[in-house]
């Protein structure tokens, strides 16, 4: 091989190193950018649902909302079928968390027509706690946990957080105010129930594809409780706008908020985007600020951030078990 060709060779082998280097790069940063892409996404949601409280009930918007992003999704699923990559056990490996999911968006929704959008968010923040309490139940080698003292500092710093938000709380007295908080509080145990039932029924199918069935199947189970419940003739009188916030908020809040989450575990694993989503209440509070003037009182805020370093603490161990 003549000198000018072996140069040229050379030269060829490293622009393609760098080509794939520049990308490499640039893959870099989709972790980091997806897991903050669910932050935002998973804080504009309750936004949106709290502003669309005075147009529909609870049951009505959980059922547009949901259906509207199981349509968004399926053409996903649809393909990975026409692909032969579907796992047809899905269907049956999702029904118990699909039923938990319906029980949880229910209570969801429904907090944010009792309780301003950073307050509500604050509480389900505890369901931290009951994920790692049911993991313990569930999965044998969680029960780790039990020996470790960060596990036990997190749970004492989230339990005082939640006490000393309510104890603060100016209008905690008033019943519309304690509804919605034990609204929230149940919503945070139904959570964490279709958390766990997740890892444990669908641990061994595509996220994408399961996540996909279960929106599915959740849009059914909220439709039915809508019919039964609510009054889906509120729809009728939807504006062009507010059709188009309600659309927003299902396919920014649950499709776009699951992918970009989806995508941000696989490149960075599960802790840090879960310790991501812990600042969701603190960005909330900046768009709830803004939307609907909500305050929250300086001790407030000193105990919601304890709330959530607890619930890091409990993060971080199950990290360190893993």
């Amino acid at each position: 091989m003549k000198p000018v060709y072996i140069l040229d060779a050379i030269h060829e082998k490293r622009m393609n190193q760098l080509v794939i280097n520049f990308f490499k790069h640039r893959l870099h940063w989709l972790g980091p950018l997806a897991g903050i892409g669910a932050l935002v996404f998973w804080s504009i949601g309750p936004i949106l649902i709290k502003y669309l409280t005075g147009y529909l009930d609870s049951w009505t918007q959980n059922a547009l909302r949901y259906n509207t992003a199981t349509l968004f999704l399926l053409p996903m699923l649809l393909f990975s079928m026409r692909r032969g990559t579907f796992d047809r056990r899905i269907w049956r490996m999702a029904l118990v968390p699909s039923v938990l999911n319906v029980i949880m968006q229910g209570f969801w929704a429904a907090m944010f027509y009792h309780l301003n959008p950073a307050f509500a968010v604050l509480l389900s923040k505890t369901h931290v706690l009951w994920i790692a309490a049911l993991s313990m139940l569930m999965v044998p080698q969680e029960r780790a946990l039990l020996k470790s003292p960060q596990f036990w500092l997190g749970l004492a710093l989230a339990l005082t957080g939640v006490v000393g938000i309510l104890y603060h709380s100016p209008d905690f007295a008033v019943s519309g105010s304690a509804a919605g908080v034990a609204i929230a509080l149940a919503g945070a145990v139904f959570w964490a129930a279709y958390v766990v039932s997740v890892r444990v029924c669908l641990k061994e199918v595509n996220s994408q594809s399961s996540f996909s069935v279960v929106c599915l199947y959740t849009g059914m189970g909220l439709a039915v409780a809508a019919l039964c419940f609510g009054d889906v003739s509120q729809c009728l009188d939807l504006n062009l706008r507010l059709w188009g916030i309600l659309i927003g908020s299902s396919v920014l809040a649950i499709a776009f908020g699951h992918i970009c989450f989806y995508a941000a575990v696989r490149r960075l694993g599960a802790t840090i985007p879960a310790l991501v989503i812990l600042v969701q209440p603190l960005t909330i509070l900046v768009m709830s600020v803004l939307a609907f003037h909500e305050t929250l009182s300086l001790t407030q805020g000193l105990f919601g951030i304890i709330l959530i370093l607890g619930a890091a603490s409990a993060i971080w161990a199950q990290k360190d078990l893993g």
